[in-house]
């Protein structure tokens, strides 16, 4: 699929997590060519096409939005340097192609968060979305209107590890529709005791994790990704992946292990330093694993 960009492309800046860690992990090579799975704002992308003057890069993104910025923001090194596909990284085909290395860099970017009109965040009042691809017809508010309460209950406890999950669920079946983040947002602190309420996050956070899993299949693809992508390594190559809650990670970390084509690099998940939080506090839920394809 090919870009076009100009000087009217969306800004899409996203502060990428554990950069020196990725790319030190990575050992990057001259002349190599590497997969950006999850483009994104390109922090990640950038440095490794800075690593060395012939370094290739071909990169993902389901956001059409994050496509056309990063093309624009590499703009010194596309096409030549720098390729994309827009699309979900399990229904990447190759061709005849192996990497050098591959990242993914999972869950949501900042500029999704921050966009109102993306339902990503309760923060401010916007229409419940949540689509990383905004092509697809299944949104949040689909979902939070139209489901069962039993089937609401079910998705806040296995994607949000929610513990309230029937109370929630009841609440909002009782309360719908709903249109806005907010309202969602508001009605979930309703109905939970006190205590709850004035936690250590906000109690809608688990079910507002829970409804962007479901309606972007997140788990789904990262497993179907997962079955695929060593077939894309090169013997020898290196892939790392940074998740950002315990259910990603756990899947990424049980893959790895039970592989006959990887062996496991990093047997503990990296996580970012003190001073890295401090400068961007939604890098501490972050974890970085990395697996070698085996050379036989």
């Amino acid at each position: 699929m090919v870009f076009s960009f100009s000087s009217s492309s969306p800004n899409f800046v996203h502060l990428s997590v554990l950069s020196k860690e990725l790319i030190t992990g990575l050992k990057l090579q001259p002349s190599g060519h590497y997969l950006d799975a999850t483009l994104g704002g390109g922090g990640h992308t950038r440095l490794i096409l800075e690593a060395f003057c012939d370094t290739r890069v071909t990169g993902i993104d389901r956001d059409e939005m994050a496509i056309a910025s990063t093309t624009q923001m590499l703009a010194e090194y596309y096409p030549e340097r720098l390729t994309v596909w827009q699309g979900n990284f399990a229904d990447y085909t190759p061709d005849q192609i192996q990497f050098d290395g591959i990242i993914a860099d999972l869950g949501v970017s900042s500029p999704q968060f921050d966009q109102s009109d993306r339902g990503f965040s309760f923060r401010h009042p916007s229409p419940l979305d949540m689509r990383m691809d905004r092509s697809q017809s299944l949104t949040a508010a689909d979902i939070i209107n139209y489901w069962k309460e039993t089937d609401l209950a079910n998705l806040f406890y296995e994607y949000g590890e929610e513990r309230l999950s029937r109370r929630i669920a009841r609440q909002i079946v009782q309360q719908r529709p709903f249109t806005t983040t907010t309202d969602l947002a508001d009605a979930i602190a309703r109905c939970v005791p006190r205590s709850y309420r004035y936690g250590r996050i906000h109690p809608a956070t688990r079910v507002f994790q829970s409804l962007r899993i479901a309606v972007n299949e997140e788990l789904k693809s990262l497993e179907q990704f997962l079955n695929r992508f060593p077939t894309w390594l090169k013997p020898d190559g290196i892939i790392g992946i940074i998740s950002f809650h315990s259910l990603e990670d756990r899947i990424v970390k049980h893959y790895f292990r039970q592989s006959e084509q990887l062996e496991v690099l990093t047997k503990k998940p990296i996580i970012p330093q003190d001073s890295e939080i401090e400068h961007n506090p939604r890098s501490r839920s972050a974890k970085l694993r990395f697996a070698r394809k085996i050379s036989t």
